[in-house]
């Protein structure tokens, strides 16, 4: 358990850090067990407190009356006083939504993604759909903490553009930070996809289970977000989690690399749907639906799709166990806007895999997961990213350069 410091100078810290412990409490917590939580003094417990108050970020509820003396009185996260945009930037689909304070999703939309840039620039479109996702929700600017972006890799973190991200053509060298920020008037934070919906996971685990854990996004591409000390892992350059090229079926699909059998190919949508028999090259727009029409016909008993999904449960199973084997985490949640459309078909399997898998070098087996934020993961995870960094208290951040 993280604890708070007495120091001065370590105040934005503290704040951030009772704000979590509340944020995470179902009931609220009193002043006194924040004190026993935090270690902090009951003078700077009680002035953190009340600047919290005075934002409006908590509030207090009714006194627990329980025995003798005064009763305390519990603070409560007020969810709808702050909020966040997240926009998650996919081949298949562009996925904007609100989330207040505690996560949670207020408003969703859809839309197609940007066609190419000889359709012109991308960015008037993504502005105005942010202005008018928050002008339908009736939401202030003033309560609105920025906007997130989750997009796939590469990344530029320095400059929050994205360098040349597979098939995004309309996005390659856009400087997306400064000029989303500019159009809207709101902060912007530009992140890879799979980095965001661990952040989004870490955000909404209340139970803190996650401290070591692997998320494992499936969809247009594959990839993985970590987490060490529940803290995202992003790298130097902000790239982390590019498994793409793991081997995992050897003598499978050619790879663009020149190897065969690496994870995004073997895995591929468009390689699932043309081999159950559904098309070839296909579209990404076309792949959801298609996929959520390989499960059912795999869970009525169709076998040249139930083997496609045997085939794809190993292959997955092999990437994850190497992973673990890297990391000892032993927690692996899975997610993204392709997985909604096969878990049903393919998390059994999946599971299956894992269990009888004789790579695992751990101690203990792998606990699958499936992501509390379904289809919307990226872009809540893009939003989260907001609220983390306004209110996630870390030690680094206490450290004199």
């Amino acid at each position: 358990m993280r604890r708070g410091s007495n120091l001065p100078a370590v105040g934005t810290y503290n704040q951030t850090l009772v704000l979590d412990l509340i944020r995470r409490s179902a009931d609220g917590l009193s002043r006194s067990e924040l004190a026993e939580r935090t270690g902090l003094s009951a003078q700077t417990l009680s002035n953190v407190a009340r600047r919290l108050v005075d934002t409006g970020m908590v509030v207090e509820g009714a006194p627990v009356v329980a025995g003798k003396g005064k009763p305390p009185t519990p603070l409560r996260l007020n969810p709808q006083s702050r909020f966040a945009v997240g926009i998650h930037l996919d081949p298949a689909v562009d996925t904007f939504v609100l989330v207040d304070l505690a996560g949670t999703v207020v408003a969703h939309e859809e839309h197609a993604p940007h066609p190419g840039p000889e359709h012109g620039m991308p960015l008037p479109d993504l502005a105005s759909r942010a202005n008018e996702l928050l002008d339908r929700a009736g939401v202030r600017r003033d309560r609105v903490l920025g906007i997130g972006v989750a997009a796939p890799g590469p990344i530029d973190a320095e400059r929050g553009s994205l360098l040349e991200p597979p098939m995004l053509p309309a996005w390659h060298h856009v400087p997306l930070r400064d000029s989303l920020q500019q159009a809207t008037g709101l902060p912007v934070t530009v992140e890879k996809d799979v980095v965001a919906a661990m952040v989004g996971e870490l955000w909404v685990d209340a139970s803190q289970g996650l401290g070591e854990a692997i998320f494992f996004y499936y969809g247009a591409g594959v990839g993985v977000g970590l987490a060490v000390d529940a803290t995202p892992v992003r790298g130097r350059t902000g790239n982390a989690g590019d498994v793409a090229h793991l081997v995992v079926e050897p003598g499978g699909p050619a790879c663009r690399c020149g190897n065969r059998g690496c994870l995004g190919v073997a895995v591929a949508p468009e390689r699932l749907i043309e081999d159950a028999g559904l098309g070839a090259g296909t579209a990404p727009a076309e792949w959801r639906a298609l996929l959520g029409e390989m499960t059912e016909r795999a869970l009525a008993g169709d076998a040249r799709a139930g083997a496609v999904f045997d085939r794809t449960a190993e292959s997955l199973a092999r990437a994850m166990v190497a992973m673990n084997n890297l990391l000892d985490a032993d927690v692996v949640v899975i997610g993204g806007p392709m997985w909604s459309r096969i878990s049903r078909a393919l998390e059994p399997r999946l599971a299956r895999a894992l269990a009888t898998s004789t790579e695992s070098t751990t101690t203990r087996g792998i606990e699958l997961l499936g992501t509390r934020l379904h289809t919307d993961v990226a872009a809540v995870g893009a939003a989260c990213l907001v609220l983390d960094g306004a209110f996630t208290a870390r030690p680094a951040g206490l450290m004199i350069g």
